[in-house]
C-alpha cells in the first residue's frame, strides 16, 4: 500500500502556510539556493519550508506525493512520517536522504531522493527516488539504520554517518555515486554510550544517543549529536552534545580527553524553563556565518517541537550557540 500524502497534508499545511517565526518542526536541515533558504524536516513526506531570512519560514510542499514503494517492506509499522533527512549539495545534484523506521525498532532503512534544485519553480524541478542506501534487521545488526548525515573529508572523500541507540553511532565510507557503501566495507564507531546488558538485541535498551552531524571547522571535525529522550513533550531531556578530531573518523574526544565511543561528549545546550529539550541539529556556514539549526520542546506551547535557529561561535576551539537576532 502506497500512502497519498498531498491529501493527509492538506489541514496541516493550512495551518502553516502563512509566514512563522518557529514553524513546528523536527530534525532541520537547510540548503540555500540562489537567495532562498530550503529546510527538511521530519513529516509526511519529508516536510519542507523556505525562507529569505533564517526568520520567517513558509511551508512548502513535501518531497514526496506518495511514500516510497519499499517503505513498508522495510518497516511495517511505517505511518507515512519520514524521519530526519539529510541534504548536501554535490556536483550540481541535492542529495536528500531520509529514514524510515517505526518508533523504538530498528526495522529501518535509509533512503535517498535527488534533484538538480530546489526552487519548485525551475522546470528542472524533479525529485527523483534513488532507494534504499543502508537497511538494519532487528536481531541481525546491533544498530540502527536512521538519522543520516553525509560529509566529504579534506580529500574529496564521502563518509556516512548515522545511527540511534543500540551499539552507538556509526560511519562507513561511501561509494563515489553516493548511493551505497564503499567496497570492501569501512566501519566505525563514533559515538556510544553504556548499554545494560542482558537485553535482548532488538532491544533499543538505555544508552540515549543519536543524529550524529560532522561539521569540519579549521583544522577539526565537530561531531554533534544528542543524548537523551526526544519526542514526549514536557518530559522531554533531549540535549546537544560534541566532540572533536582531526580526523573524519575520530576518534572524537569531548573537552575533558574522553573519546565519544567510551562515552565522553560536551555539553552544547540542553532545555531550560523556556524549552523542556533541544536537539537533532544541523551546522552550516551561510554568507560567512556559522548556524546551527535543530528543534526543542517549547514549553510555553504543551511541548510542540519548534525551529530553533543560532549563530555558532567558537571558544577555545568548541562551539557556543547564541539565538539568532
Amino acid at each position: 500500500m502506497r500512502i497519498n500524502w498531498i491529501f493527509v497534508g492538506i489541514l496541516f499545511w493550512s495551518v502553516n502556510s502563512c509566514a512563522q517565526h518557529r514553524p513546528i518542526v523536527h530534525d532541520p536541515v537547510v540548503a540555500k539556493e540562489g537567495d532562498t533558504f530550503y529546510l527538511f524536516c521530519t513529516g509526511p513526506g519529508i516536510t519542507s519550508f523556505t525562507s529569505k531570512d533564517l526568520k520567517n519560514w513558509k511551508q512548502a510542499d513535501p518531497v514526496f506525493s506518495e511514500s516510497p514503494d519499499w517503505a513498508l517492506d522495510v518497516a511495517p509499522g511505517f505511518n507515512g512520517h519520514i524521519w530526519a533527512p539529510d541534504i548536501t549539495l554535490y556536483k550540481g545534484t541535492y542529495y536528500l536522504y531520509y529514514s524510515i523506521s517505526a518508533f523504538g525498532k530498528n526495522t529501518s532503512a535509509i533512503g535517498l531522493v535527488t534533484n538538480t534544485t530546489l526552487n519548485p519553480e525551475n522546470e528542472n524541478y524533479k525529485w527523483i527516488d534513488q532507494g534504499i542506501v543502508i537497511q538494519s534487521v532487528p536481531n541481525r545488526d546491533l544498530w540502527n539504520a536512521i538519522d543520516p548525515n553525509l560529509i566529504f573529508d579534506e580529500e574529496g572523500t564521502p563518509w556516512f554517518s548515522f545511527g540511534s541507540f543500540w551499539s552507538g553511532l556509526k560511519m562507513f565510507k561511501m561509494a563515489p555515486d553516493l548511493k551505497s557503501p564503499a567496497q570492501p566495507e569501512q566501519w566505525y564507531t563514533i559515538a556510544r554510550r553504556d548499554r545494560n546488558s542482558g537485553l535482548q538485541d532488538d532491544d533499543p535498551g538505555n544508552a540515549a544517543l543519536e543524529g550524529p552531524f560532522i561539521f569540519k571547522k579549521g583544522e577539526y571535525y565537530y561531531q554533534f549529536l544528542s543524548w537523551d529522550f526526544c519526542c514526549r513533550g514536557e518530559n522531554s531531556t533531549y540535549k546537544l552534545v560534541v566532540g572533536r578530531s582531526k580526523s573524519v573518523t575520530g576518534p572524537y574526544v569531548d573537552k575533558e580527553g574522553k573519546e565519544l565511543s567510551k562515552g565522553g561528549a560536551s555539553l552544547v545546550i540542553e532545555g531550560d524553563s523556556d524549552w523542556y529539550g533541544k536537539g537533532h541539529n544541523s551546522v552550516y556556514t551561510f554568507d560567512g556565518k556559522d548556524y546551527c539549526f535543530l528543534h526543542g520542546y517549547d514549553a510555553g506551547d504543551n511541548g510542540k517541537p519548534k525551529l530553533l535557529v543560532m549563530e555558532v561561535f567558537w571558544k577555545d576551539g568548541w562551539p557556543v550557540l547564541k539565538p539568532l537576532k
